[in-house]
């Protein structure tokens, strides 16, 4: 069994300087490594899975190394199989984000025992870095330019600008 295609899949809702950390490490550590922007809609994403893939895209261009940004619905281990990878990258900033991402790793291996999770903790300047809370400052008019790359700064005041002009 081979291990050097790996996925890190998330929504990236926005993306963050944190996730390009894990996607550029990841893309030294794995032969190849898939960036699987989840569609997600239950979650009520800020940005569509369009928006979220472009931003990803052009936030990713300077990143050196084998790496592919994708989509999906469904299940991650359906997806894992239909690109033949047996590693789920997933970053892990605090011990508060262990125990949901244990769970998910169990889950996932009960579903597929040949597929591993394998946790990454993100640079230490990104280590407090949570997408929510990224889009929770920028909505509130907070300055974001320490957490995201100027595109993603932009696209995050344009999504504020257009829900305060939203009738009440």
């Amino acid at each position: 069994m081979s291990y050097s295609v790996a996925v890190y899949p998330g929504s990236f809702d926005p993306v963050t300087y944190g996730h390009l950390d894990l996607i550029e490490r990841g893309a030294k550590i794995f032969d190849r490594l898939i960036v699987a922007v989840v569609s997600n809609p239950g979650k009520s994403p800020l940005f569509t899975l369009e928006e979220r893939l472009a931003m990803l895209r052009e936030a990713a261009k300077g990143i050196d190394g084998d790496f592919v940004i994708d989509s999906f619905d469904g299940l991650l281990v359906h997806y894992m199989r239909m690109n033949d990878s047996h590693v789920i990258l997933r970053g892990l900033r605090a011990v508060s984000d262990f125990e949901y991402e244990f769970e998910l790793a169990l889950t996932n291996r009960r579903m597929a025992e040949d597929i591993e999770t394998i946790f990454m903790a993100p640079s230490e300047e990104h280590i407090f870095l949570r997408a929510t809370l990224v889009k929770e400052i920028s909505m509130l008019g907070g300055d974001v330019s320490a957490f995201v790359p100027p595109l993603v700064k932009e696209r995050l005041v344009e999504r504020r600008q257009e829900r305060m002009k939203l009738p009440v």
